[in-house]
């Protein structure tokens, strides 16, 4: 009689282990399909007519209205912009993480005095938000003026921003992968009479690869979907970001939203690709 009521007991606690598991798999499919039904909204409506758009549901598959032609219109009007992005986005990140790391270095591999203090800066820095910096901003770039000396030089000024604003992010994220580092490398570099620059160039510098990996790709990213600042600092057209110029695809009477879907898409394919080719990098830096 006990065997029979524990073989009962250990069938109840499996049936009540399995129930767990289909309800915990039920909800994350749940979760999943809510998370990615938008995206499939979207995707569907960028191969739709405009008609094939007003007479189904935007989670129909588009079986009679499809056509590639809001790909096409999008692709043809984000195409200058997407080059100005990369002309902005590819120098800000470069130099907002170079700058990161070498104040980084400063802060943590060099003594000094005064380095809480700047320390302190930077941590206030990060913390800024941008709508509190819009005014100033405008002033001061009104008074440099270099949109009146180049026909790029609100991109410039765009651009410049953008390296600012990411100095101070790049550099707490830079100064907490220094103090992982070994100090006995450094040390022996001094000893052998090396400079701080040449231990920087020789020493620090490759051995920050995979952080650079990590700022570069986070700052890609932030660049690259950044509208406010762009919205501010760009009036002339021809200087558009591609965050600008997918917000004017809109139009000013009627809006196609197949277009306005396939342009999404096509603003988004940099960031998407940018992670599935340095995804590795990504997490490795992130994991040291």
């Amino acid at each position: 009689m006990a065997t029979t009521t524990t073989e009962s007991d250990d069938t109840e606690t499996q049936n009540g282990i399995e129930l767990s598991r289909v309800a915990l798999y039920g909800a994350l499919l749940g979760l999943v399909a809510a998370y990615l039904s938008p995206l499939y909204s979207g995707l569907t409506t960028a191969f739709k007519t405009r008609d094939a758009y007003r007479e189904t549901s935007p989670l129909q598959p588009p079986i009679e209205g499809f056509t590639i032609e809001p790909w096409t219109t999008a692709g043809s009007e984000l195409a200058f912009s997407m080059v100005n992005s990369f002309a902005m986005v590819i120098p800000a990140a470069a130099l907002s993480a170079l700058f990161g790391s070498l104040a980084a270095y400063g802060l943590t591999k060099v003594d000094w005095r005064g380095q809480v203090f700047l320390l302190v800066l930077f941590l206030a820095a990060v913390f800024i938000p941008y709508q509190a910096v819009l005014v100033p901003l405008r002033q001061f770039w009104s008074m440099v003026g270099l949109s009146q000396l180049h026909d790029r030089g609100e991109l410039i000024e765009l651009t410049i921003t953008h390296i600012a604003y990411g100095i101070p992010i790049c550099t707490i994220l830079f100064r907490a992968y220094y103090q992982t580092l070994d100090d006995e490398l450094i040390e022996a570099a001094r000893l052998d009479g090396a400079s701080i620059a040449r231990i920087y160039r020789k020493i620090v510098f490759p051995l920050s690869l995979p952080m650079f990996a990590v700022t570069l790709i986070y700052q890609f990213t932030q660049v690259w979907n950044d509208f406010l600042f762009a919205l501010v600092l760009l009036s002339n057209r021809s200087n558009y970001v591609v965050t600008l110029e997918l917000n004017a695809l809109a139009g000013a009477m009627a809006t196609d939203y197949s277009v306005q879907m396939a342009g999404a898409f096509i603003a988004a394919l940099p960031t998407i690709l940018v992670y599935i080719l340095f995804g590795e990098q990504f997490a490795k830096g992130q994991t040291i």
